[in-house]
């Protein structure tokens, strides 16, 4: 089997049942296979992105045809990035506290500003039990650059985590 090519998929529209088939329907029917995928439902609106296969000769194909989706969701398409190795170590965010505003703002700062990449970022506001208002929670996939120490990362974020009162935790992932 020839190389194929890797595309990066990011949809968005109005939610509605059906979607997701219609993509997977245009990736299978111009020859494609489809990897990997994050998709969520936010406010009725549909958020996802993919990452799919195809062959070199189907691209121009698949871009059309995904064109054609745009009555009911909205499609870019990109050509993925090389996948160079990521160099440091994984780590696991948890965070939980109080809805303020900016706590994504400063969290991710204080990560960009020590070299520390986001793999994967997930967040949600919940009702607290028993205190009323909103609680934030934020779950992270970090990688740390291997010259930044653990500990020294871990006394940046919790001095950040007392200033906004949040509870955090950082463990190495599995």
């Amino acid at each position: 089997m020839s190389a194929m090519t890797k595309l990066v998929l990011t949809l968005l529209g109005d939610d509605q049942p059906g979607l997701v088939s219609r993509v997977s329907r245009v990736v299978d029917d111009e020859g494609g296979s489809w990897l990997e995928s994050q998709l969520a439902r936010l406010a009725g609106t549909f958020a996802g992105i993919a990452l799919v296969d195809v062959p070199p000769d189907r691209v121009a194909g698949l871009r059309e045809a995904l064109a054609g989706l745009g009555d009911v969701l909205e499609v870019t398409v990109k050509e993925a990035a090389g996948s160079a190795p990521v160099d440091g170590r994984r780590l696991v965010l948890h965070l939980v506290g109080h809805d303020q505003p900016g706590i994504v703002r400063s969290i991710t700062e204080a990560l960009a500003s020590r070299g520390v990449s986001i793999e994967q970022l997930a967040t949600a506001t919940v009702e607290a039990p028993m205190a009323g208002g909103l609680l934030f929670e934020a779950d992270a996939v970090l990688t740390a650059p291997t010259g930044l120490a653990t500990d020294d990362l871990q006394v940046a974020l919790e001095s950040l985590a007392r200033e906004l009162m949040v509870d955090l935790e950082l463990t190495p992932a599995p």
